[in-house]
C-alpha cells in the first residue's frame, strides 16, 4: 500500500478517537505471534481506552480518515515527572511507511509540553527488533522487568512562552548556555518567531549589527563586541539540499561562532553530531484566539555536548552549561 505524507495526520487523541484506537490495537496486537503470557490489548474498549485518556492522554494518528497508529500516555503515580507509554500500536496495514517513527515523535513533544521530564516503556523480550527500534529512538534499557525490559529516555523540554518579548528574553538565557562551535537549528512555520529568539541569541551574545531575517543573503556573520563567540545566523528557508547549505561554507566559521540555521531541519543536520533542535510552533491560545504571540518552544538536545546542560534551567532564567 502506497502512502502520502499528506495523507498522515497524528494529533492528540480525544474521546472522539477512542473506537478508532480500539480497531488500531486490536488489529497491531492480534497480528502479533502468540505470547505467554498472552498480551491483554485485545480487551481494550472504547470505554477503557476514554478511561486511559482522562487519566493520562494519547497520541491518534489517520491516513486519509482511516485508524493508523496510537500511543496512550500514563502519568506514573509514584515517580514524580515520569511517564509510561502504553499500547504502542500501528495497523498493519499502515506498518513501515514511517507511521511509528511521526508518532513517537509527537509524544515526545506532547508529554514535555504536559510537564514530564522522562518517558518510559514495557517492551517484551521475544521482540529484539521492537527493542532496537526504541534504542534507535533515544531509549535505553532502564531495568529488567518480567518477560522484557523496561526502556526510558528524556523528554524535550518545553517552554510556553506568551508574548515576542518573551521569546527575545528567552534567547538571551539560551545564550548564556552557548559556547564557541554550536549549533542551533530553529524550525517552525512562517512567523512563528525563530527570527525573534535569534535576535535575542544575539542580544546575549552581544553581537553587532542588527539581527534581522537573512533571507535574501542567506547568512551574515556576527561578531561580539565582548568575549562571546560570533553568530553566524543563516536562513535555509530558499535552500533545496543539504548539498545547497554546503555551499555556504559554514565550516570555515563554524569552530570559533555560534551558528544558528532557521528553516534548518532536514538539510543542517550533518553539519555537527552535537547540536541543539528547537521547534516553535503557536500553542492552543493562539487556536483559541488568545495572546497572538504565544508559542510553545521544543529544545531538542542532541550529542554528548548537549547531554550535560540543564535546559530546564532557562524555565527559571538561570541556566547551567
Amino acid at each position: 500500500m502506497n502512502i502520502s505524507v499528506a495523507d498522515l495526520v497524528v494529533s492528540v487523541a480525544t474521546d472522539a478517537d477512542a473506537p478508532g484506537m480500539v480497531d488500531v490495537i486490536h488489529a497491531a496486537f492480534g497480528a502479533r505471534p502468540p505470547l505467554d503470557p498472552p498480551s491483554t490489548a485485545v480487551q481494550e474498549t472504547p470505554a477503557s481506552i476514554e478511561a486511559q485518556l482522562a487519566a493520562g492522554g494519547g497520541i491518534y494518528a489517520t491516513v486519509d480518515g482511516a485508524p493508523a497508529g496510537c500511543i496512550l500516555v500514563h502519568p506514573v503515580a509514584d515517580r514524580p515527572g515520569v511517564v509510561s507509554w502504553h499500547r504502542v500500536s500501528v495497523h498493519p496495514h499502515f506498518q513501515r511507511h514511517g507511521i511509528a517513527t511521526a508518532m513517537v515523535d509527537a509524544a515526545l513533544d506532547h508529554a514535555a509540553e504536559l510537564g514530564f521530564a522522562t518517558a518510559e516503556l514495557f517492551a517484551r523480550e521475544e521482540f529484539t527488533e521492537l527493542i532496537a527500534f526504541w534504542q534507535h529512538r533515544g531509549f535505553d534499557i532502564d531495568r529488567l522487568a518480567p518477560n522484557g525490559v523496561v526502556l526510558a529516555r528524556p523528554l524535550p523540554v518545553a517552554l510556553e512562552v506568551p508574548t515576542a518579548e518573551r521569546m527575545q528574553d528567552l534567547g538571551v538565557r539560551l545564550a548564556g548556555l552557548l559556547r564557541p562551535g554550536d549549533l542551533v537549528i530553529a524550525s517552525g512555520d512562517l512567523g512563528a518567531g525563530k527570527t525573534t529568539l535569534t535576535q535575542g541569541i544575539g542580544r546575549g551574545l552581544d553581537s553587532e549589527g542588527a539581527v534581522i531575517s537573512p533571507t535574501f543573503v542567506l547568512s551574515r556573520i556576527h561578531p561580539s563586541r565582548s568575549s562571546r563567540p560570533a553568530l553566524v545566523h543563516v536562513d535555509a528557508y530558499r535552500l533545496g539540499s543539504a548539498e545547497e547549505l554546503d555551499d555556504l561554507d559554514l565550516d570555515a566559521t563554524a569552530a570559533g561562532a555560534v551558528t544558528v540555521v532557521e528553516w534548518g531541519a532536514g538539510l543542517a543536520e550533518g553539519l555537527a553530531d552535537h547540536r541543539l533542535e528547537i521547534d516553535i510552533r503557536r500553542s492552543a491560545a493562539v487556536v483559541a484566539g488568545d495572546h497572538a504571540d504565544s508559542r510553545w518552544v521544543i529544545l531538542r538536545p542532541v550529542g554528548e555536548r548537549w547531554s550535560q546542560v540543564d535546559l530546564t534551567a532557562l524555565r527559571t532564567g538561570s541556566p547551567r552549561a
